[in-house]
């Protein structure tokens, strides 16, 4: 039996910065059984227009059926699969984490080492600020956690188009 590999997608839409637009992407998902894997929404540099950057995954007969659907909501300008090109992305991650004087020092080391910043210090806690890829991400929560992770905040990927190299 031909079964198609079910991959992780960036799909990235432009819609018209108006109330109800995501509801309704959003509903498109849900009727349809499609999962979001992580949400992200702002305005652009046009204030009448905002970037959603979402995360789905399926095969291809999916993916292009949930591209199909998306194009034909009359507040979506344009979807864009990043998948199709080359793109940067990242993410963002806020750790507070337990610092126990005896881990101070390796906390902010491991912090160091993958570019991160300490954006608020407490008796009991760090918080950490980390952007990067998803595997950056969860490498540092790896090495974070035996140390006592508190809480974590995600933002989900956002992610635009890579330049063409002359």
């Amino acid at each position: 039996m031909n079964q198609e590999k079910e991959e992780k997608h960036i799909l990235s839409l432009m819609v018209d910065n108006r109330p109800g637009v995501l509801s309704r992407i959003v509903g498109l998902f849900s009727g349809r059984g499609f999962n979001i894997e992580s949400l992200c929404v702002a305005e652009t540099a046009d204030a009448d227009i905002s970037r959603i950057t979402l995360v789905t995954c399926g095969d291809m007969g999916v993916i292009e059926q949930i591209k199909k659907q998306l194009n034909k909501l009359i507040n979506v300008i344009k979807v864009v699969d990043f998948m199709d090109m080359s793109f940067v992305q990242r993410d963002l991650a806020l750790i507070k984490v337990r610092a126990k004087p005896e881990h101070r020092a390796e906390i902010l080391r491991i912090t160091d080492i993958f570019r991160g910043r300490v954006v608020d210090v407490g008796s009991e806690f760090y918080t950490l600020e980390v952007t990067g890829d998803l595997e950056k991400i969860d490498a540092i929560l790896g090495l974070l956690k035996p140390m006592g992770i508190k809480e974590i905040a995600r933002t989900g990927t956002i992610a635009l188009p890579r330049e063409k190299r002359k």
